[in-house]
């Protein structure tokens, strides 16, 4: 019998909510949104969770994040249908309006402490939705690009939850943000590190379009194809029709070199590659064995993972201090029987293999193939046979220190179908992966993760001699 989650108090709201604009009067203009960036895949927001164990005065928070948005005024502004139009429409292009409108601040207190909250941190439930103010708005449009709750603990602590636009900015970007405005609020006569640029012509399509990829991880939404997706080949919707538990797996560096040994024949690997392989693997596996699902052995399953195109565009490069969404996704493929052999074996060499192709595919056409290929609105990201990561842990979010010390917890305000790839507090070189997966299937989807992993005799000494490269991807 699965235990139940522990839940957070009530939350109280000091104060109603209130708009934060920027400091000095800032541009008033439409900024456009690159195919990259308003995809209907990203039209959510990024939603962060960081534990302090001090909290710090609402007032130097509420002043500096004025001073952060006349930097980063976009985020003041509001999204709307590019040349107007029903704000409805899914498939119309998207721009930004800056017109200072402002972001949302709230404060709230909660009788509860950092101490408690880190004993729950792992594993994110539905209580944690009250940490982020919920504005009421009939569509996605009306929503402001940021929104902040400051949650006041009874130790003295804070929780800060942000949620930003993902159509305004990736992981990079949103901690390029985010640091501009804690190094505002320690160092507010020094100028920022990383000034921001704001336009996006960098990323427009082609004329004429030429996509000389075949990009498997999209397809085109069409009455034949969606038909098709409703059927027993697609796992996603399966896997949400199912009750789904957050497992969290946290490796130290050891741990993760200890993995890197199970590639057989030895391959050179990043920390990503082995894991992201391993994680695809072990998740694949855990549903076949456990037989929730129905999983033809030809099934194809793609492993979809976000790539940082920063520093592999030729011409034009992207300008320093770009906070938009820069990134594609790289699509690895196997098939059940492949996954499920590799698992069995305990050999993370199937996947490594085809992670490593996957990411050698972005190149700088890569990129603009995607992008060409992103024109068509009926383009969608394909999701019904596929696991999701994407890589929080080399962001630097668990560094943000807005002058009373790191955060000693950073992590989603909730867990999903997506795998997240997480840092650890205090540990520069562990990861925490989360994902959400059927309750029948968290428990072997755990054990097969730790089982390559966990040793009584890990080897500390030879961490210093693995010199793989870490990846610079959210």
């Amino acid at each position: 019998m699965m235990l139940k989650s522990p839940e957070l108090p009530d939350l109280v709201y000091v104060n109603p909510p209130v708009l934060i604009r920027p400091a000095n009067p800032t541009p008033k203009h439409s900024i456009y949104l690159s195919n990259l960036d308003d995809q209907s895949f990203l039209r959510f927001s990024i939603k962060y969770v960081f534990v302090f164990q001090k909290g710090v005065s609402l007032c130097k928070l509420k002043r500096s994040l004025a001073i952060a948005l006349e930097n980063y005024y976009p985020l003041a502004g509001r999204l709307r249908v590019s040349g107007g139009g029903p704000s409805s429409e899914i498939d119309r292009k998207l721009e930004v309006e800056c017109n200072g409108e402002g972001a949302v601040l709230v404060e709230g207190f909660m009788d509860f402490t950092a101490a408690e909250f880190l004993q729950m941190a792992d594993t994110p439930n539905r209580s944690w939705r009250k940490l982020l103010y919920r504005f009421e708005a009939s569509s996605f449009l009306d929503i402001p690009p940021l929104i902040v709750q400051v949650t006041n603990l009874s130790c003295g602590g804070m929780i800060l939850c942000t949620g930003i636009n993902h159509c305004l900015s990736d992981g990079v970007g949103t901690s390029q943000f985010l640091h501009a405005w804690a190094h505002i609020t320690t160092k507010p006569n020094l100028p920022l590190p990383i000034k921001p640029f704001h336009f996006r012509h960098v990323f427009k399509p082609r004329n004429p379009l030429h996509v000389t990829y075949p990009h498997p991880q999209y397809s085109k939404t069409t009455p034949s194809n969606t038909h098709n997706n409703n059927n027993n080949n697609n796992l996603l919707n399966l896997l949400r029709s199912l009750p789904l538990r957050p497992v969290s797996v946290s490796l130290s560096a050891a741990q993760i070199l200890r993995l890197k040994r199970r590639c057989i024949p030895s391959l050179k690997c990043t920390n990503f590659e082995a894991l992201a392989a391993h994680t695809w693997q072990c998740w694949l596996h855990s549903l076949a064995v456990a037989a929730v699902v129905p999983l033809p052995p030809s099934l194809p399953v793609n492993l979809l993972f976000s790539v940082n195109v920063r520093r592999r565009l030729l011409l034009p490069e992207l300008p320093s201090g770009f906070y938009g969404n820069a990134f594609v996704l790289a699509c690895a493929q196997s098939s059940v029987k492949e996954l499920n052999a590799a698992a069995t074996s305990a050999n993370i060499h199937h996947g490594v293999t085809l992670v490593q192709q996957a990411k050698a595919a972005v190149t700088d056409e890569y990129v603009r193939s995607v992008v060409d290929m992103l024109d068509d609105r009926s383009v969608r990201t394909d999701m019904s046979s596929s696991l999701v990561i994407s890589q929080w842990s080399k962001l630097g979010l668990e560094d943000l220190d807005f002058g009373e010390g790191k955060p000693v917890n950073m992590g989603p305000l909730a867990s999903d179908i997506y795998c997240l790839f997480l840092p650890v507090a205090g540990d520069v070189n562990a990861v925490r992966v989360l994902v959400s997966v059927p309750e029948c299937v968290a428990h072997k989807f755990e054990v097969y993760m730790k089982d390559c992993c966990y040793s009584d005799d890990e080897d500390e000494d030879r961490i210093n001699n693995d010199n793989g490269e870490q990846n610079s991807f959210i």
